[in-house]
């Protein structure tokens, strides 16, 4: 595995100093708009009088145009003063920043085309969203494109395939670039090595623009913990036009601690600077002695195919053993999967032993022949973060050797969920819907999975068209549910997308329902078991009614992103939903973002730092919450890898009493997130949702954390010292301490 820092280090935006603040930034806030497309639009003398002015921080369907999907075009009439120049110390390079687009646009200035993303629908291609992409576009001003002291136009070619359309994130603005804008960190290149104290990293830098920099670089140790900075380094640094460099940095490996670059261009002064959150382990390393993880209660349907993979870790090779299976289910001694079918309902203690030269580990496996599946939330992996619409059956099999040689499988991650984009343009004869050229085999692929003790998952909309504009399951329900069980599928994602078309004005919470209800009774139908989950972004309430038309789990919220906003936003929403989590029927706040992703564009490393990758897992763990990666796990780096395979952390998510947490305690950005435990602990999530490292006394803020209790650190999985009342937690900016509170019951 090629060694890899950062697909789980934070968003590093390398940025001029002070430019925040600077006369030299013009503001784009409202433009004007029409939907349709007409090429003639990105020409400065086409005629907009007519255009209604709408705001560029929010989707237009905000804005009175709810429910289009389609083509439309925004147009800026900009003065760019001259005096703009006297801004920067480098005036070459005009700098648009356009925010996010949902979701593929085509940018012109002037009449000239200056940047796009995504791939519109009649794209060679093929049509590809990037729906939460970054758009800075430069335009070289000697090609004399910018005209000085006149008007200006911006035109922006917009298509929407489904959703809210438009802009909608943050303020578009036009300045001049400073001559170090084009240096950026290569998180994903940068190559790190792990000691038991400090982390080694020789950081990528890239050089976009066409000049070379020659300056020197500045960089202190930062520790939050304690506000000092521990150490200050300088060295020369030199990057040519359009080229690359490496600078080696060492630093303590603990939470809090950052490394905060200031690069000086030598000819103009100019000023640049980052901040690298650094990466930590917490998990401690895998014994090599056997043990057996992931959970350890599994529901099937009578006659349903089983395929149950028994996560161990130990020095290879491992051998198991199952004794008190049912009629019906075997065991591969080699691979440690359990097949086959069973017929006679009810609950099957099986007692697992797995075992190597060091030794043996035990465990019990309860497998619950019945009518509730999901009896634990889904773990695995789903395309969509890293892939979108460019997902392919090789990818896919790649991810899947992934997961295994990884070490995930063996922890208990599971799924191979395809997403959307596999669909073929249209349907055989008979109404079979069809994969296209991409999935030339789609049962060859699900015994491929199933071979390997892992299980496939699939994606379709309610509506004629999916998100990516491929073929829903409107009108086919029940023959889709068919095929879908006729080439192994054991997980269907069921996405609201064009189906919204279909709404009346001021649906009902049946017109919500309708849907949902058609496709599970389909499922429900099949000869094996398909964990149903509704992807329709939390509408009307769906927890208190996902089950009802037999969702196994359901979203909360809207689409997730790899930044701390969107992901805080979700934490913020989640205590809403939480009473309603059972066995069987689960909250989903949407994929986990960590490591790398793309949603089919380039791959980066994740833009959340490290201590929210903490957050992020943690929460969703004390939530009973889905655990989907949507990385690309053939990258995995060793940050990231260590995030995945903690089984205490993983043992909650998938504790069987099936109990999400309750939000406990607030105040002062600080939460305090309660889950009881099926052995009769508690798990206790303290988060600091300040903006810097800081200290909480723990004792009496809930009436499960009284003087005198156990306390384990998960994370660390170490035992601390019973709580006192002088007991602090110590946590970072955006972090949590996650801890197992109390004994487990005998």
């Amino acid at each position: 595995m090629k060694a890899r820092l950062l697909s789980t280090l934070a968003l590093l935006a390398l940025q001029a100093a002070a430019r925040a603040d600077s006369p030299g930034i013009i503001e784009l806030p409202r433009a004007l708009f029409a939907t349709g497309d007409d090429p003639a639009r990105a020409k400065p003398d086409f005629d907009d009088r007519n255009w209604v002015e709408i705001s560029t921080l929010a989707n237009y369907e905000k804005q009175g145009f709810p429910g289009y999907d389609g083509y439309s075009w925004y147009r800026f009439h900009v003065r760019i003063p001259s005096s703009l120049k006297t801004t920067v110390h480098w005036p070459r390079r005009l700098h648009l920043y356009l925010s996010s687009i949902d979701d593929v646009d085509q940018t012109f200035l002037n009449g000239a085309r200056i940047g796009e993303m995504g791939q519109f629908p009649d794209d060679p291609r093929g049509y590809a969203t990037r729906w939460n992409g970054l758009r800075d576009y430069y335009v070289d001003v000697a090609t004399g494109l910018v005209h000085w002291d006149q008007d200006n136009v911006i035109a922006v070619r917009v298509y929407d395939g489904s959703g809210g359309g438009g802009f909608y994130r943050d303020m578009p603005t036009l300045s001049l670039a400073e001559i170090t804008d084009g240096l950026s960190m290569d998180l994903g290149q940068t190559p790190i090595e792990y000691g038991p104290e400090n982390f080694r990293a020789r950081v990528h830098w890239l050089n976009s623009f066409p000049i070379a920099l020659d300056g020197r670089m500045d960089y202190e140790i930062y520790d939050a913990a304690t506000d000092k900075v521990l150490r200050r380094e300088r060295a020369p640094f030199h990057i040519e036009a359009n080229g690359q460099a490496d600078l080696p940095v060492d630093a303590p490996q603990r939470a809090g601690v950052e490394v905060r670059f200031h690069f000086t261009e030598a000819s103009t002064g100019a000023v640049a600077s980052a901040t690298m959150h650094a990466p930590y382990l917490l998990t401690p390393p895998e014994s090599p002695s056997p043990r057996i993880n992931g959970a350890r209660v599994q529901g099937v349907r009578p006659g349903s195919p089983v395929y149950y993979r028994i996560a161990a870790t130990g020095k290879a090779p491992l051998n198991f053993a199952a004794s008190g299976l049912p009629a019906g289910l075997r065991l591969d001694r080699g691979s440690g999967v359990i097949s086959g079918h069973t017929r006679r309902e009810g609950d099957y203690r099986v007692a697992l032993t797995t075992s190597n030269t060091l030794g043996s580990a035990h465990a019990t496996l309860s497998i619950r022949v019945g009518h509730q599946l999901a009896l634990t939330p889904p773990m695995g992996w789903n395309s969509w973060n890293a892939y979108g619409l460019a997902v392919d059956a090789a990818k896919v099999r790649a991810v899947a050797e992934a997961m295994i040689s990884t070490g995930l499988a063996a922890h208990g991650w599971t799924y191979i969920n395809i997403d959307d984009g596999w669909e073929a343009s249209e349907r055989a004869a008979d109404g079979e819907i069809r994969a296209n050229a991409k999935f030339p085999d789609m049962p060859a692929l699900s015994a491929y999975l199933h071979e390997r003790g892992l299980r496939f998952g699939i994606y379709s909309s309610p509506g004629a068209l999916t998100c990516g504009r491929f073929l829903g399951s409107l009108g086919h329900e029940r023959r889709d549910a068919d095929t879908y069980a006729a080439w192994g599928i054991d997980y269907l994602k069921y996405d609201m997308c064009s189906y919204e078309l279909l709404l009346p004005k001021e649906p009902t919470l049946a017109d919500y329902q309708a849907p949902y209800r058609v496709m599970g009774a389909a499922l429900e139908a099949q000869p094996r078991d398909i964990i149903y989950s509704l992807c329709q972004y939390g509408v009307a309430e769906v927890w208190k009614w996902g089950g009802e038309v037999r969702g196994n789990s359901w979203r909360t919220t809207g689409d997730i992103e790899d930044s701390w906003s969107v992901t805080r936003e979700i934490m913020g929403s989640q205590h809403l939903s939480a009473p309603f989590a059972s066995p069987g029927h689960w909250n989903d706040p949407d994929m986990l973002v960590v490591g790398e992703v793309g949603w089919g564009g380039a791959l980066h490393p994740s833009r959340i730092t490290p201590d929210e990758q903490y957050s992020h897992i943690s929460l969703w763990s004390l939530l009973a919450a889905p655990l989907l990666l949507g990385n690309e796990l053939t990258h995995l780096d060793a940050f990231t890898r260590n995030l995945l395979v903690n089984d205490e952390v993983i043992a909650i998510d998938q504790d069987p009493l099936g109990h999400a947490a309750r939000r406990a305690w607030v105040g002062d950005d600080w939460e305090i997130w309660v889950r009881d435990l099926a052995d009769g602990r508690r798990a206790v999530g303290v988060f600091n949702f300040g903006d810097r490292f800081r200290r909480l006394k723990l004792a009496g803020r809930v009436p499960e954390l009284a003087p005198g209790v156990a306390l384990r650190d998960v994370w660390r999985q170490r035992n601390l010292a019973p709580l006192t009342t002088g007991y602090e937690a110590a946590v970072p900016s955006h972090g949590v301490l996650l801890l197992a509170v109390g004994k487990a019951r005998p």
